[in-house]
């Protein structure tokens, strides 16, 4: 019996199942982050319908070939193709983490307030934080974060002049 499916607002999406790979019920992972821990033997990873336990994983060019509970070949595996693959927040004073910008405020060096991070947009360049009245801040503007009780409230940028003026 699979574990419990957790609500998909309490998950942030780690990867996706490309495809099936060879005839074990291995799939093709692209990861959309960095912590790779996430495909520990042992790891829950959800579905929007599902629990998938992490039996294995190994590198595979850019990408990792990865095994699941309960999916022992390959026409198994073919169902799990497409799949948005999320997981629970990890817990990392280190890290400042995507997820906890939203809702931030933004406020200039010289205390201005532009207002509040709606999204942030993956950019080649420097991601980009997503303003409420649509501004565009590249993350590497950022000067400071401020916050209280692991939650992120302030968000300080020292961004050049006229970025704020653009329509």
């Amino acid at each position: 019996m699979a574990p419990p499916v957790r609500p998909a607002t309490d998950l942030l999406e780690v990867g996706r199942v490309d495809r099936p790979h060879g005839i074990k019920g291995e799939v093709v992972v692209s990861l959309v982050t960095n912590r790779t821990e996430r495909l520990n033997p042992g790891s829950e990873l959800q579905t929007s319908d599902t629990t998938l336990v992490v039996r294995r994983a190994r590198p595979f060019e850019r990408r990792w070939v990865v095994a699941f509970e309960g999916y022992g070949d390959r026409h198994a595996a073919e169902v799990l193709r497409g799949a948005v693959l999320l997981a629970v927040p990890l817990e990392d004073p280190d890290e400042l983490w995507v997820h906890r910008l939203i809702g931030a405020e933004v406020v200039c060096t010289g205390g201005v307030a532009r207002g509040t991070v709606a999204a942030v947009q993956a950019n080649p360049a420097s991601d980009l934080l997503v303003l409420d009245g649509g501004a565009l801040v590249p993350l590497t503007f950022v000067v400071a974060v401020d916050g209280g009780d692991g939650e992120l409230t302030r968000i300080t940028v020292d961004a050049p002049a006229g970025l704020f003026d653009l329509p």
